[in-house]
């Protein structure tokens, strides 16, 4: 895959010298936060194996983080809780997690490649590259970091709730997940807006709340 590096390193000109790349985690999931990580490396770092994360085993992405971490100039992490996003969204919350990641950097990066289509605020020139863990080096380190972190948060919270097999799932929706949700419940750090397909009465409540809305 070093052809990821090649797509970064085009971007290169007398003027931009650093570029970060940023990714998130946690889109699909029905609970715990959205994770967004960035990372910099200088022009001539090459990590054999980084890739998209989805494409690589956990084993994989935990061989790979502590390389990514010592090789790069730098990187950071940030998370938006399960009620923020229930608050604005997913869409805004994973820009903001991107958006908040970038600003923790203690390097500032001349340009900003981003996962997805969309761009959020930025002193720096940020350019949106769809399906971008697939094609940059940096995204794909990114998207490693932000997995892996967000993967230890869920298993961290395993134990608090067994019941719904976070430590397998992730909190994504899996048949035993969305099973164990009906039977018991959602968890506080459930998103409430992502259950409206599984529990009536979340779609309800949202249906009353736009109605009154709508009403004032």
């Amino acid at each position: 895959m070093r052809q990821t590096k090649d797509f970064d390193n085009s971007f290169l000109t007398r003027k931009i010298k650093l570029i970060a790349g940023v990714d998130e985690a946690g889109r699909g999931p029905l609970a715990g936060p959205v994770v967004a990580a960035s990372v910099i490396f200088s022009p001539d770092t090459f990590i054999e194996g980084v890739n998209d994360s989805k494409q690589l085993s956990e084993k994989e992405r935990e061989e790979l983080l502590p390389q990514i971490m010592e090789k790069s100039i730098a990187y950071s992490v940030a998370a938006i809780s399960h009620s923020k996003i229930d608050e604005i969204n997913i869409l805004q919350a994973s820009l903001l997690a991107m958006f908040t990641c970038i600003s923790r950097l203690s390097t500032v990066p001349d340009l900003i490649l981003a996962d997805g289509n969309k761009k959020f605020e930025s002193i720096k020139p940020v350019i949106p590259i769809v399906k971008g863990d697939g094609k940059s080096f940096a995204i794909a380190a990114a998207s490693i970091i932000a997995k892996v972190a967000r993967d230890r948060i869920m298993k961290r919270l395993d134990p608090k709730f067994p019941e719904y097999l976070w430590r397998k799932n992730k909190g994504y929706p899996t048949r035993e997940h969305i099973n164990a949700v009906k039977l018991y419940g959602p968890t506080p750090l459930h998103r409430k807006t992502f259950l409206k397909n599984i529990l009536p009465k979340f779609a309800l409540s949202e249906f009353k709340r736009e109605y009154e809305i709508a009403g004032d």
